[in-house]
């Protein structure tokens, strides 16, 4: 990934907070938009939480797929 663009903060270190794995779906899928590519829809929000700290808790699964999909996503507008 040559384009400065992609060596942000933003996607290269793991996602932990809601607020910053929403801004990373919003830039990547305008960015696929401009380039006129489409990209999988990101993870759905966890709706399940009890909020005691499970270990395992749905949040994590949570920031793992969204980890997941915008490294799938970063892949994807590289090679077009």
């Amino acid at each position: 990934m040559s384009d400065p663009f992609f060596q942000q903060p933003l996607f290269t270190q793991p996602l932990f907070e809601l607020a910053t794995a929403q801004a990373v779906f919003a830039s990547l899928q305008s960015r696929a938009q401009a380039q006129g590519l489409s990209l999988r829809s990101p993870p759905p929000e966890p709706t399940t939480c009890c909020g005691r700290g499970c270990n395992g808790c749905v949040w994590e699964g949570f920031y793992a797929a969204a980890t997941y999909w915008r490294d799938e996503a970063l892949l994807v507008l590289d090679s077009a």
